[in-house]
């Protein structure tokens, strides 16, 4: 098991990226719906994303200072 008993596995569902990322599943979903989260996959209804894309999708929210205004905020 890896950090956060969480499976390592290359794809998760919604709550297992939630917790991999270290943020809620309601936070995904709203990322989802206004287009500006990670990628992901839809499954007939299930939405899974990969753990490569997760990172990638991390590595573009790193700032240097929280005045920083990265554009992925927008409503």
């Amino acid at each position: 098991m890896s950090q956060n008993n969480i499976p390592c596995k290359q794809h998760l569902r919604t709550a297992e990226a939630a917790r991999y990322c270290q943020v809620s599943k309601s936070f995904l979903e709203q990322r989802r719906i206004r287009g500006n989260g990670p990628s992901f996959f839809k499954l007939g209804k299930t939405v899974v994303y990969s753990t490569d894309d997760l990172v990638s999708w991390m590595e573009t929210q790193r700032r240097m200072s929280t005045s920083e205004n990265g554009g992925s905020c927008a409503a």
